[in-house]
């Protein structure tokens, strides 16, 4: 059976054998054994960074990642469920406001001193004229400024005598308060009733 034979033994065989001619003088890749593989390692170890294809194809792949988690997170939607959140919490707080004013003066709506009826028809709250104006009845003592739509169109408020809110009021024969708005959602509306 014949034995294999590979450098390392070709190695083995010089170092016992003295008339072994070396394999530096066959071949010219050093010194000795050990200063050929050590220039070997360094080349290796030279290349060790990311070829241009290698850091495209990450930035590639992050990019259609990026992509998918865009359309699942939907902004768009986040955005119109954020909004309809605020104009839920701000039809809540004029509810609140006209039922504290309601609590201070017996059941019934009083505005500077003055009992006033509350609309049995939906309309807007607002200075403007033919729209219910709250304002002077609930700013300052029962909430400090009135909150208005987050997004509709001349929405704002800028005092007592100058805002729209946004929201509607309406009021049923049995005295429940309805404050409503439109949503963004699937177009549908917010309303609190009390």
């Amino acid at each position: 059976m014949k034995q294999k034979i590979n450098m390392f033994n070709v190695f083995k065989i010089k170092k016992h054998n003295k008339n072994y001619k070396s394999y530096q003088d066959k071949n010219d890749y050093g010194k000795d054994r050990k200063s050929r593989f050590l220039t070997t390692k360094s080349v290796v170890r030279s290349r060790g960074g990311f070829t241009l294809l290698e850091v495209l194809m990450v930035i590639g792949i992050l990019a259609i990642l990026a992509g998918v988690v865009l359309v699942a997170i939907n902004p768009a939607r986040q955005f119109k469920i954020a909004r309809d959140s605020q104009r839920n919490a701000n039809v809540s707080t004029i509810l609140n406001a006209i039922g504290q004013n309601l609590t201070d003066h017996g059941g019934v709506f009083t505005c500077e001193g003055v009992i006033t009826d509350l609309p049995t028809t939906k309309t807007n709250i607002s200075s403007e004229e033919g729209d219910f104006n709250v304002a002077n009845c609930l700013v300052p003592d029962y909430i400090s400024v009135l909150p208005f739509d987050p997004s509709k169109e001349g929405s704002n408020y800028t005092d007592e005598f100058s805002y729209n809110t946004g929201y509607s009021i309406e009021s049923d024969v049995e005295g429940r308060i309805t404050i409503s708005a439109d949503g963004e959602v699937s177009d549908r509306v917010i309303s609190v009733t009390r």
